[in-house]
């Protein structure tokens, strides 16, 4: 395996693990922490299917835009996925930086599910090997 190849593992690993976090966080009662671990699972997994194509960037904001121009736009990923990870990536930042912030329950549970079906679509590609 390509140091490419593993890296590409590695995050995707990351991106379950970290769901699973969100998950505990949640059942805990850690709404803004279970809201960064949504945001950062998706991260990982959208990371991961970048790097499939030599993409990557050091700053968020750069992988969110990469995401959207080359896998969104070319409808490889669908609109919904690409919308919800720009969400989820506002939501984490009022999360970690904003005071006074408080996530609802129901939301954050929402959220969950969502992003739950959003690395599915992307494992998905993966596993057709259409990436």
């Amino acid at each position: 395996m390509s140091p490419k190849e593993e890296l590409i593992k590695y995050r995707r690993i990351k991106a379950a693990e970290t769901l699973k976090d969100a998950t505990i966080l949640l059942s805990h009662g850690s709404l803004n922490s279970a809201v960064n671990r949504i945001y950062y699972a998706l991260f990982y997994e959208v990371t991961a299917l970048l790097l499939t194509r030599d993409y990557s960037s050091s700053r968020h904001s750069g992988i969110k835009s990469l995401f959207n121009e080359r896998f969104i736009k070319t409808g490889i990923v669908t609109v919904e996925t690409g919308r919800f990870f720009s969400t989820m990536f506002e939501f984490r930042q009022k999360g970690d930086y904003s005071d006074y912030n408080n996530f609802e329950r129901e939301k954050v549970d929402e959220w969950l599910d969502r992003a739950k079906s959003c690395i599915d679509e992307i494992e998905g590609l993966f596993a057709e090997q259409e990436i």
